[in-house]
């Protein structure tokens, strides 16, 4: 669990809590270390975000699925997740974050694929996806440092925003 920071409040006066989750058997049985989760934790953080909680769990959809919804539990804004979004057998991130989730939100993954594609025909293969829980919002990102830095950037604009509507009761 990471200590809170202090961080400006949305327009709504809301804090952007977060959390970090890094989905690599590799690097959970210690056999390489995770740099894509505090490169998602960093951005994070200068998006305004208050990192509450990071977490490395193996390429296993039931904790994947048991860690995602812990922090929705604990009530956190937004859940960012790194890896398991590729094709091999136990990229399961995607199946999880769906089973969490009451609804899509297709928008933020076909953005994430869009701008990965300007950089590498293979970006427009990662499964991710984002999905609101509660009033949680949950974006699968790529599992390397250089996938994460393009792609966050294209969805740091509508954290606050995203935030905002799901602390209402209703629309406008």
């Amino acid at each position: 669990m990471r200590t809170e920071h202090t961080q400006a409040p949305t327009r709504a006066g809301l804090t952007m809590t977060a959390a970090v989750l890094t989905v690599s058997s590799s690097a959970a049985r210690g056999a390489e270390q995770d740099a894509s989760g505090p490169r998602l934790v960093q951005l994070a953080e200068q998006a305004g975000c208050t990192v509450v909680a990071q977490g490395l769990v193996a390429d296993d959809q039931a904790a994947i699925e048991a860690w995602l919804r812990a922090q929705i539990e604990h009530g956190v804004c937004l859940i960012f997740t790194t890896g398991g979004t590729g094709f091999t057998p136990d990229d399961l991130t995607p199946e999880a974050t769906r089973a969490v989730i009451q609804r899509d939100a297709p928008g933020i993954a076909e953005a994430i694929r869009a701008e990965a594609q300007k950089h590498t025909p293979l970006g427009i293969i990662s499964r991710g996806v984002a999905g609101i829980a509660g009033r949680t919002l949950i974006i699968n990102f790529p599992g390397r440092p250089k996938a994460i830095d393009q792609s966050f950037e294209v969805v740091a604009p509508i954290l606050a925003h995203a935030v905002e509507s799901l602390s209402r009761e209703h629309g406008y």
